[in-house]
């Protein structure tokens, strides 16, 4: 059976940003339903790295939760991501943002993703793609949670890069 309302987070700082994003997406090998723009997105936490380029992306796929962790943490892998300094640059990251209205709460995999109410370059494409998909634990729709979302920092939709 394959699960709908899938969502996964793309970032990347290092080398060509988009070809990066469109790399892993390539690797991932899963049936992308639906793909946010890219965005430009300042750094936040650790600030003295190169701006990302981020894109949200909505999936359907049979993979259960842990083996769609193991599949993006294999492609991570192929692509060389190091995680030598925590939030700091890198090639390629990507999260597991929503599985349906699943809750998981394990040591390594957690779902929702717990950053998604403080971080724009999240909400801001998950609200271009998902606008009234509801959080399963706030129960409020995704424009909701960018309207009180803390994060001050700068995110920029690149149309240029469709």
């Amino acid at each position: 059976m394959t699960k709908s309302g899938i969502y996964l987070g793309l970032g990347t700082n290092l080398g060509d940003r988009k070809q990066n994003l469109l790399q892993a997406e390539s690797l991932l090998n899963l049936l992308i339903v639906q793909a946010s723009s890219f965005y430009d997105t300042e750094p936040v936490d650790f600030l003295e790295q190169p701006w990302f380029l981020n894109r949200v992306l909505k999936i359907e796929t049979d993979l259960s939760p842990r083996k769609l962790l193991q599949r993006c943490q294999k492609v991570e892998i192929k692509m060389g991501r190091k995680r030598e300094i925590p939030k700091g640059p890198r090639i390629i990251d990507i999260d597991i943002l929503f599985y349906g209205d699943l809750i998981v709460n394990e040591p390594d995999l957690i779902i929702p993703h717990p950053g998604i109410p403080e971080r724009k370059f999240v909400l801001d494409p998950m609200n271009e793609i998902a606008q009234d998909l509801i959080h399963p634990q706030l129960q409020q729709p995704i424009h909701e949670i960018l309207q009180s979302c803390p994060d001050n920092s700068v995110v920029i939709r690149r149309a240029d890069l469709a």
